[in-house]
Parts: structure tokens; sequence; C-alpha cells
């Protein structure tokens, strides 16, 4: 899974991927500061079963704390985007490409409204409008990658005879287009499927639009919220597009919170709508965790950040978290304790967990034995959120 960070110059993106990752990136104030994309690695939080058979687990990726498992992601943040990338404008070519593999997109908006949309200083600006500017040059860029070939590919299909969804999902399964969501989309929007060729350009953009909105979801991290005019503009983003989810945040205030745990200066878990301070601090230290308190957790209950990648994994894309036990032993062979937690699209099989785990153990599935009621399951049998199953091979 593949999580990418888009937005305008100097909306926080890096500053929002840095405080996921903790990764050296740069941040800084002028718009591009991000040429090439930054990888690095993001955590979903969940409750850890390990409490429920009072065990301490050892996880092989990612980590736990008091109860709370941390499971890895894969983050990437891109270039700025701007008016006109679609056609090349800004860093648009290479941003574009960049974003081709992510499952999903969390849009990070400036929602302080001090930066233009070229990303530069200002007073009043409507982030509404760099919501509505980011969708539209998606589309635009979906829209190109349909007409370099849509009328050869489409008079293919007609005089071959191909059920369209299929042919669509498999000439543009570099967009992570799956067959489902393209049927589902032709048969919503009516579209002429027995004479694609006949399609005009609104038909085109039309597609490309619900194509994007399928295979690319967004959720928007408001970002800033702690600044004055964020509360207002935050009503505004949200009357606008009701259907989006959008999660108030404070990427700047995560990492301050997060450096200062990992310099033993407070108790800090992501996520948490509190924080403890364990020594005692210098007068510039006290007046910015104050600040945090006052500014963002008396007001939104905390950062928001962990909270967007939650909701990204967990309600956009619909993943469940299962883990891997045996009924009897919990622990593997070297002693480590529930070591694996797996990310899976809900619907997921108890064969389709055997094979995430190994393919032999996929090949040679005879059954699966749910470690909390200790009942054996088929290979059709549907897995829950936070489920733990032990695998039974021939």
């Amino acid at each position: 899974m593949l999580i990418g960070l888009v937005g305008k110059p100097s909306c926080g993106k890096s500053t929002f991927f840095k405080a996921c990752t903790l990764a050296d990136v740069l941040i800084a104030s002028y718009p591009f500061a991000t040429i090439k994309p930054n990888h690095g690695i993001g955590y979903v939080k969940i409750d850890c079963i390990d409490k429920e058979f009072n065990v301490k687990c050892n996880p092989h990726k990612g980590y736990c704390l008091d109860g709370k498992r941390f499971v890895p992601i894969d983050l990437m943040d891109v270039a700025g985007l701007v008016e006109g990338a679609s056609e090349g404008k800004g860093l648009g070519n290479e941003f574009l490409s960049d974003l081709s593999a992510a499952d999903a997109f969390i849009h990070i908006v400036d929602i302080s409204g001090e930066t233009d949309a070229g990303g530069k200083e200002t007073k009043g600006y409507n982030p509404v409008a760099d919501v509505k500017m980011l969708e539209n040059e998606l589309d635009l860029w979906y829209l190109q990658i349909l007409e370099k070939v849509w009328k050869g590919f489409a008079r293919i299909i007609q005089n071959t005879k191909q059920e369209l969804h299929k042919a669509i999902a498999n000439q543009f399964t570099g967009l992570k287009v799956n067959e489902d969501d393209v049927k589902r989309i032709l048969v919503k929007g009516k579209y002429n499927m027995e004479k694609p060729a006949d399609w005009s350009r609104d038909d085109l953009m039309r597609f490309a639009h619900e194509l994007r909105h399928f295979s690319k979801p967004m959720i928007i991290a408001a970002n800033k919220c702690d600044r004055p005019d964020a509360s207002s503009n935050l009503k505004k983003l949200k009357n606008a597009y009701p259907e989006l989810i959008i999660v108030p945040c404070s990427a700047d205030s995560e990492l301050s919170l997060r450096l200062a745990h990992n310099a033993g200066l407070i108790q800090y878990i992501p996520g948490d709508n509190k924080f403890s301070i364990l020594k005692e601090l210098n007068a510039k230290q006290e007046l910015a965790l104050g600040l945090i308190q006052k500014n963002v957790f008396d007001i939104y209950s905390g950062t928001g950040v962990q909270e967007v990648l939650n909701k990204v994994v967990f309600e956009l894309l619909k993943y469940i978290a299962i883990f891997p036990a045996g009924v009897h032993k919990l622990a593997d062979s070297k002693g480590n304790v529930l070591p694996d937690c797996f990310l899976l699209p809900s619907g997921s099989t108890a064969l389709d967990f055997a094979f995430a785990i190994h393919t032999d153990l996929g090949k040679n599935f005879i059954k699966a034995i749910d470690v909390r009621t200790k009942q054996a399951v088929g290979k059709e049998h549907k897995l829950k959120h936070r489920d733990g199953l032990e695998i039974i091979t021939r």
C-alpha cells in the first residue's frame, strides 16, 4: 500500500511527511522545496490484541506502545502541484508520474488561508480553491492518459467485441484501476459500452473524473488548524465538499511533540489527546508546548495527523488489520510474541490471508483457526478487523 501526499507548494506536505515518518527531509517556506519524491514509513494505530491474551507483543515491523499497535504503511511526499500541472507547469509532469503508483491521496490543504495558489505568503485566501484546483488537475491528467490511446483502443474493442470494463482495466493497470470499479462507473454513468469509439470529449472527461475518484480516493488534511482563520476556513471547506473526509490537523505540532518525546522531555503517543511533561523545560519549550495545548489540543483534541493516516487506510481504502498467531502459542520460533500484523482489503478471506503471509501457505491451505474462539474456519471465511488466525497446511 502506497499513500501519496499531494497539495500546492508550501501547504505543509513535507512537515506532515516528517511528522509521520521522522525522516530527514527539507522543510522550507518557499515553493518547490520538494523536487524529488520523498519515500518513508508512516504508521496506522490500532488496539493490539496482546492484552486479550495477557502477553506483550514484539513486532518485527512497527512498534507497540501501551497496548496500541503501530502498523507500517508506505508514504510518498511529492513536489507541490500548481494550476496547469497537467500541462507541465511547475513540476507537473514529474509530480503526476510519481503519483501513478499511489493507492490513495492525502491532500494537504493550508487551512489557514495564509498562502496563495502558488504557495506564496498572503492573507485571506480561500482554501476551497485549492481543492477545486487539485481535483481538476488530477482529472485532466487522467483525461490526457485516456486521450492518448482512446481512438485506436476503442475501435479495437468494438471490432473484437471485448468486454469494455475488462479491456479498460487491463489497458490502465499502471493507474491501479480494477475491473469492478470500471464496470460500476460504466453502468452508473450510462456510457455507450457497445460503441466506445463514439464517445465525445465530454464523455471522456466525465469518465476520467469517475475513474480517478475510484482508483485514487482522497482525504483532506486541513493543515495549520492552529492559525487564526483556520476555523472559519474549515467550515467553508466542509460546506463546499460535504462528501469528502476532512480532518483538521497541525503537522507542525505533531512533529514538535514527537521530537520532544524522543528527546525524553514529554510522554506522547501519536494520536493521543494528551501529553505529559517528564523533565524541567526551558522557557521556549514551555511556551511552545503551552501553545500546542491551547491552540490544538483544547480545540481539536489532538493534532489530527494520526487520525488522517487511520482514516485513509481504514475508512477510505477500507482495509482491515489481521494478526498471524497460534492457538497454543502466540510466539514465533524465535520467541517473538505476535510479531506480525497484516493490512488486507475488507472482504479478504482466510485463504487471502494465507497467501499474504506466504505463497506456500496459500497453496497448501487446509483450514484456519480463530485464536480467540478456537474454532476452525474454511478458506472462504471472511475476516474481521483485528482477527487473529492460525493457518493449518498439509
